[in-house]
């Protein structure tokens, strides 16, 4: 078949205008050239610059920090830089401090957590999801359910993996045997963008769903690293983030911005050191404390806190839209190749989950590659013969099965068949299923990208997978987890 135009990467629409990241690179990523590597893993962890390393190291040799629980000049000295990192946190994102709060967590995740085991889920205050929700948004049903509250997901539907306003509207509604009807509330979930198909959800749904009387988690873990996110123009109850998927540095800190209305309704169900006023053990009663510390468990992470004041500093600078632009051009680029790519048969090589072009998308893609006969190629085939070739990329479920549901066709009446079933492995159960492969292949861009990265990959995909046929026999290792 006809191979689509050479044109290069670097002749994308858009990428011209965005030469600054290139100085950066060389200057700041220099790791991301060394020994043949390609980076393509931006939606997994971020890459951080020698500044942000070199920063922590002479805030750390050049001062002296303590426990922030104290009162000496040293944990002084530490509360203060960890105050500034908040206030940093909110200027970024332009959050009123009037209006909102920032609670350090470890990640993400654990900012999910505090939500989720604090709030006041009940019959009339349900949890209703997106499919397409991260594992660690949709942990949360867990404590809905203990608490008795129904939790409804809104379904992905077509090939772009994409939510329909109606269903997320009926859905926040509700049915109870009947006509539909409005409930008393519940917190409504979703994520800015999709961590399987990069699809980016509108963010009138917050509004709408606050409409309804819900509450509104909004997920940005995978949004925030390429896209603004302006907290004066949209006002969710909470938004969850991890700092190294913005930048890299460090790793172990995530954040909860809330709103402080939000926090003073939700019920923590136990307390620890630094979440209280004071406490009785003889009595039997404690006193929480009324701000952001109620929720921060234990000795926050003092020393490396502050790198998150730098690492937005450092993205400031350089300036989201000039990342967004970036990405933008390389995800059009390597979408329109990849989907231009046809084996000797007619068929295409790769299967796209999600928005085929950077239409309402983010700078993550998910597909597989097919052989020259439509069938898949096994993605942990991939995973080898991708780290063989020095590409750091992704391939599995990622943590998101209700996007991979909906990629691969998966509906609730065969799940419910596979419940009946003794399964033990995640091959039994693929097998029962009758899916074709275990997972995907993702690639991800971010603020250190260049047009090298994407050309490289698309040259190995051409190379190692286009017009190769079938192989009779693999012997791949057994898939551990979904």
């Amino acid at each position: 078949m006809a191979r689509p135009p050479e044109v290069p990467a670097s002749a994308s629409p858009g990428y011209a205008g965005t030469g600054r990241i290139d100085e950066l690179r060389a200057a700041e990523y220099p790791h991301l050239d060394r020994d043949g590597q390609v980076y393509l893993d931006y939606a997994g962890a971020g890459v951080a610059a020698h500044a942000q390393i070199e920063a922590h190291h002479q805030r750390l040799t050049s001062g002296l920090y303590s426990n922030p629980h104290s009162e000496n000049p040293t944990s002084v000295a530490a509360g203060n830089l960890v105050e500034s990192a908040r206030q940093a946190v909110l200027d970024f994102f332009h959050a009123d401090p009037e209006r909102y709060a920032v609670i350090f967590t470890a990640n993400a995740t654990g900012a999910c957590r505090l939500v989720g085991e604090a709030y006041r889920f009940g019959r009339s205050r349900p949890l209703v999801l997106t499919s397409d929700n991260h594992n660690s948004v949709n942990g949360i049903r867990e404590y809905a359910r203990t608490a008795g509250a129904p939790t409804r997901y809104v379904p992905v539907r077509g090939a772009e993996l994409r939510v329909e306003r109606s269903d997320v509207e009926s859905a926040l509604v509700g049915r109870r045997g009947g006509p539909w009807r409005r409930q008393a509330g519940g917190l409504f979930a979703f994520p800015a963008q999709s961590n399987f198909s990069g699809v980016q959800h509108p963010l009138e749904w917050i509004e709408l769903a606050q409409r309804h009387g819900y509450d509104v988690l909004l997920d940005a873990a995978a949004y925030t690293p390429t896209n603004r996110l302006d907290l004066s123009s949209v006002e969710p109850e909470f938004v969850c983030l991890s700092w190294y998927k913005l930048f890299g540095y460090p790793t172990g800190i995530g954040a909860l911005i809330a709103r402080r209305d939000a926090l003073a309704r939700l019920r923590r169900p136990w307390f620890a050191g630094g979440t209280i006023r004071a406490v009785s053990v003889q009595g039997d009663w404690y006193e929480p404390m009324d701000d952001e510390s109620a929720f921060e468990d234990g000795t926050l992470n003092f020393l490396s806190i502050p790198d998150v004041e730098f690492g937005l500093r450092w993205v400031d600078s350089i300036g989201v839209d000039l990342i967004h632009s970036r990405v933008d051009a390389l995800t059009g680029w390597l979408l329109q190749r990849l989907t231009a790519l046809r084996h000797h048969t007619g068929e295409p090589l790769v299967r796209v989950y999600g928005p085929a072009t950077n239409d309402r998308r983010g700078g993550t893609i998910s597909f597989n590659f097919l052989h020259p006969d439509g069938t898949v190629v096994d993605e942990r085939l991939v995973a080898a013969e991708s780290t063989a070739a020095g590409l750091s990329l992704r391939t599995g479920c990622f943590c998101n099965p209700g996007a991979g549901e909906g990629a691969f066709g998966i509906t609730k009446w065969r799940l419910a068949r596979t419940l009946m079933r003794n399964i033990r492995t995640v091959d039994e159960y693929l097998d029962v299923m009758r899916v074709p492969t275990g997972g995907a292949i993702r690639v991800s861009f971010g603020l250190a990208s260049n047009a090298t990265d994407a050309e490289r990959f698309l040259s190995f995909a051409e190379a190692t997978y286009l017009d190769r046929d079938r192989p009779e026999e693999l012997a791949l290792p057994p898939r551990l987890r979904c």
